[in-house]
């Protein structure tokens, strides 16, 4: 295992923290044998719902989950297609195959987003929705989005799995479109001790769906099946974890933006780097990562390794090019340009100032060598 000065994440620091809070969680949930679909799993379904600005929250055993559901919950299937971007995790993309639908692949723009001016190129008649992808914690323009799937009676499914509490123009991201959905893998800003998934809706009848689908047809009894479903239940544990968790939530969100300043002041005018778009009136970003660009990001990576600092690159083959996957026909420059130089840099609540100091004079000296 590699031995870093300042790591990308790090989960025990977090733990140590609030560890008299963890451990009364799992007491409490241990000793009342609370497991599956308990009040703990419904008190944080309402406080995500009441927190995002939504009706309904349904918690799901991931991400991927709330994405494939929520894409079977809207009808997606064969010969529909639905408009996404190759600039994200393979779930997105997988959750309109594993449905039947087709993936149609949009380009991005500098703010690792979709390109609104270029959705409207790729619809077709057989065109059903748009998964907007919510990258590093950055709202994609909704406003525009929503107006085209007005116009072209389209579903849209906001994939805030790295969003959760970033707004555009004072609204929450997840809360825009006929559905929203959240991860909360351990890495994300509200990360559980596992995998854990969320989907945010309005309409009462798309709720009632992903509860069916979610525990194997079942809803209001165990005896009733509505339908044939799965099982992608929110754990009652991870569910009581969050819920705890949640009440530092803006308070780290805060801290991740003061991290941010922190970077944006200490990485400013270096030549050969492009920074993240930051916040303005309209966005405000909660920076699930702070990503900086350069086209000497592999050189960059090695010395930072070298240097004891941890960096993640995500992703560096865009989905249109992996070859398993047959999206290959895609031509997406900004996608592919961007996929070849970006780096996300060390960035979470408990990280110190000194740490973030040592992550920029490192970058700073490869940059003056």
């Amino acid at each position: 295992m590699e031995t870093y000065k300042v790591r990308f994440v790090n989960y025990p620091r977090q733990y140590q923290q609030l560890k008299r809070e963890f451990d009364k969680v799992f007491e409490e949930i241990m000793s009342g044998g609370d497991f599956i679909l308990r009040r703990h799993l419904e008190e944080f379904e309402k406080r995500i719902a009441d927190f995002v600005g939504t009706r309904y929250a349904i918690g799901v055993n991931t991400g991927t989950d709330a994405l494939y559901l929520s894409c079977h919950a809207l009808g997606f299937g064969p010969r529909d297609e639905v408009i996404t971007v190759a600039h994200t995790f393979v779930a997105t993309v997988g959750a309109i195959v594993q449905c039947g639908a087709t993936p149609i692949l949009a380009d991005i723009t500098d703010d690792f987003n979709i390109d609104v001016d270029k959705i409207e190129e790729v619809i077709t008649p057989r065109t059903k929705g748009i998964i907007p992808v919510h990258l590093n914690g950055h709202s994609c323009d909704m406003e525009k989005i929503i107006q085209i799937a007005k116009i072209h009676n389209l579903k849209v499914i906001e994939d805030s799995a790295q969003a959760l509490g970033a707004e555009f123009k004072g609204r929450r991201c997840g809360s825009f479109g006929d559905i929203g959905i959240f991860s909360f893998y351990p890495a994300k800003m509200l990360g559980g001790v596992g995998d854990g998934g969320m989907v945010c809706t309005n309409d009462k009848e798309i709720a009632h769906k992903i509860r069916a689908f979610r525990d194997n047809g079942r809803v209001d009894s165990p005896q009733i099946i509505e339908c044939f479903g799965w099982c992608t239940r929110l754990d009652n544990l991870q569910a009581a974890i969050l819920n705890m968790k949640l009440n530092y939530f803006n308070r780290w969100i805060d801290r991740r933006r003061k991290i941010a300043e922190l970077y944006d002041r200490g990485l400013e005018g270096v030549d050969d780097i492009i920074l993240h778009p930051r916040s303005n009136d309209d966005y405000f970003d909660v920076y699930q990562n702070y990503v900086i660009r350069t086209k000497y990001r592999d050189k960059l990576v090695r010395y930072l390794k070298t240097a004891g600092i941890e960096v993640l690159i995500s992703w560096p083959i865009p989905l249109h090019k992996q070859k398993a996957l047959g999206l290959g026909h895609f031509k997406l420059p900004k996608t592919e340009q961007i996929s070849s130089e970006v780096i996300s840099l060390p960035m979470y609540p408990e990280l110190q100032n000194d740490e973030v100091e040592m992550a920029i004079d490192a970058i700073k000296n490869f940059f003056n060598s």
